[in-house]
């Protein structure tokens, strides 16, 4: 889990209340409300908005004057103090914006990789159950296997290879018999390895 870079509350503060100067909603010579009254507006300690004010004090936006109570000072010194802290608080959201999406690629990158993963063994056991490459050879008239049946040719003695199909104009037959005759046009469809396919290519295209 990522880490969240947190701002301080009463740096927060302190910039909220700077931008309410600014915004009028908090006038020039206007007493700031009491430090309680201000916390449960928050949802904060005192303390937490006495370090707020001390802060803004120490910018000259507020005055607190002892047994008195504080008082809004300079909407112009709100704004420096804005345009000083702000960008604090926006590096701070941007550092964590950063890390959101540091996170995000990490995991989009381990669903990758498990992916990947998945689809290695998917590719690898279809390997195993399908050792052999499909290959087509279409018989011609005069080829010597044209009219005989599979049974008769011996087909997989004498090439080491096996046919799987026979396609038949707009027709497959799938796994023929022994019985199954072989037509002109015919293409017929086998497996085996690399010499057993040369073997049958060969085989087919001899003539009689």
């Amino acid at each position: 889990m990522s880490e969240r870079i947190i701002q301080p509350q009463y740096l927060r503060i302190a910039l909220d209340i700077a931008s309410r100067v600014t915004r009028g909603e908090l006038q020039e010579n206007s007493k700031v409300y009491g430090r309680s009254v201000m916390a449960s507006e928050y949802g904060v300690s005192p303390e937490t908005i006495r370090r707020a004010l001390k802060l803004l004090s120490d910018m000259q936006v507020v005055e607190i004057k002892p047994q008195s109570g504080v008082y809004i000072l300079s909407a112009d010194n709100a704004q420096k103090y804005i345009e000083r802290f702000g960008k604090r608080v926006d590096l701070g959201q941007l550092q964590n914006q950063l890390k959101n999406m540091i996170a995000q690629h990490n995991e989009l990158s381990r669903k990758i990789s498990d992916t990947a993963a998945v689809i290695s063994k998917i590719e690898e056991s279809a390997s195993i159950a399908a050792p052999f490459t499909n290959y087509e050879v279409k018989i011609e008239e005069n080829s010597r296997v044209c009219g005989k049946n599979i049974g008769e040719l011996q087909f997989w003695q004498a090439t080491g290879a096996t046919i799987i199909a026979i396609r038949r104009e707009d027709n497959i037959i799938l796994s023929p018999g022994p019985y199954a005759q072989l037509l002109a046009g015919d293409t017929v469809v086998f497996v085996g390895d690399l010499a057993a396919a040369e073997a049958a290519e060969k085989y087919i295209r001899e003539t009689e």
